[in-house]
């Protein structure tokens, strides 16, 4: 019997099946896993007028977002990485390593419309356990604006316990190739939707952060800090996620202990693994890399490799974070089947390349459908710059800060 349906349909229905292939972990799911679209937007400024119409267009091109997120609970993670006080010059850190607010807000507003039950944007501040709404402050944001935009939007700090009353432990579907499972702040488990949204960056240690790498912030530094409680989670977050880098300790005895202790310590090899385990244990539903304004050079402004402002002015979002993460390198101007020892991975292992061999998703374009603006439309060469970058001198000292 014919079967019909919408594109949209068959797009949501494609994308349902993705976990499930995923989970098998067989030879045959890997190279069936998820080749699901991605949408990629222009949009020159942060304006909710020019903005919220290419947003919600992206989001149509997905296959619209009730599918998704209708009487769902959602957790929305954010990327507010570094202190609010790191700027580079005078800018906000929102143009440049910050996820924007207007981003955030414009997602909020239209899965509220979409008939969302309850949205938590979620994130773990630097090294602190107050609330994000006084982070943003510090940034001179107004959570106002992003808690006003659906009804039942809540911030959650997932830096430590929080409003949980026990720390939720999950599991990569792959096995895992750090850490077997990991102690999450409850919200992680608590949802039905989970979203990611990253800003598009090079990354020193793993080569790019776009929308897995920012899972890496979802680890409690209660039990992963370098200040973590021995045998139990410290009661407020003590240090920062130099441990996880190095695996110099292991997390507080309550939480499982890696894998193998013997295993490689150098942060280049680690970064990458620990961010797939993350993705495996607390998959990812949709995946939006905001490249409207951001920098080059790194992750953030504390970087020593000549960091600079940059206004590729696109976003970038899919239903698979390999997917999506894929398509976003390819605007950046790099290969996402790229591997070690090619820009941008010179020093490190591919999130991507380990991603897919865990079955998560495929890196490959020509598997993926790219709807919206075509990726060479988008291109804002990253590439070009880091090559430029990486065979200037380095500056005489006392010219930058």
């Amino acid at each position: 019997m014919l079967i019909r349906q919408t594109r949209r349909e068959w797009l949501w229905r494609t994308a349902a099946a993705v976990p499930g292939l995923c989970l098998a972990g067989s030879s045959l799911s890997r190279a069936a896993a998820a080749a699901a679209p991605v949408a990629v937007g222009r949009s020159k400024t942060y304006e909710p007028s020019e903005l919220l119409p290419v947003v919600e267009s992206m989001f149509d091109q997905l296959g619209g977002l009730g599918h998704l997120v209708k009487g769902k609970t959602v957790a929305i993670k954010i990327n507010l990485t570094g202190s609010p006080t790191y700027r580079m010059g005078y800018l906000p850190a929102e143009v440049t390593h910050y996820t924007h607010p207007h981003v955030i807000a414009a997602a909020v507003h239209l899965m509220g419309r979409a008939g969302a039950r309850r949205i938590r944007v979620l994130e773990s501040p630097w090294n602190t356990a107050d609330p994000i709404e006084e982070c943003m402050l510090l940034a001179n944001w107004e959570p106002r604006d992003i808690l006003n935009a659906a009804p039942n939007v809540e911030f959650e700090n997932t830096n430590y316990l929080g409003q949980g009353t026990k720390y939720s432990r999950l599991t990569p579907s792959s096995g895992g190739y750090i850490y077997p499972a990991f102690d999450l702040n409850h919200s992680y488990e608590d949802c039905d939707v989970f979203v990611s949204i990253a800003k598009l960056k090079e990354h020193v240690t793993a080569g790019v952060t776009l929308s897995m790498k920012n899972c890496f912030g979802i680890t409690p530094c209660t039990i992963y800090g370098t200040g973590a409680g021995i045998d139990e989670p410290s009661e407020t977050p003590k240090g920062g996620r130099g441990s996880v880098h190095t695996g110099d300790r292991q997390p507080s005895k309550s939480a499982p202990p890696e894998k193998d202790p013997g295993s490689p310590r150098q942060d280049t090899w680690r970064v990458p693994r620990v961010v797939v385990d993350l993705v495996a244990a607390r998959p990812i539903h949709l995946a939006i890399v905001d490249g409207i304004q951001t920098m080059t050079g790194g992750e953030g402004p504390w970087v020593r490799e000549d960091p600079q402002p940059a206004a590729p002015g696109v976003l970038v979002a899919g239903l698979n974070p390999v997917n999506t993460d894929a398509v976003a390198m390819a605007v950046m101007g790099f290969d996402p089947m790229a591997d070690r020892g090619t820009p941008p991975f010179e020093e490190c292992d591919s999130t991507l390349k380990l991603a897919e061999e865990a079955g998560l998703g495929t890196r490959d374009l020509s598997r993926i459908e790219v709807a919206g603006t075509p990726i060479g439309e988008a291109k804002f060469d990253f590439a070009a710059i880091r090559r430029r970058r990486r065979g200037a001198p380095s500056p005489p000292v006392g010219v930058r800060g």
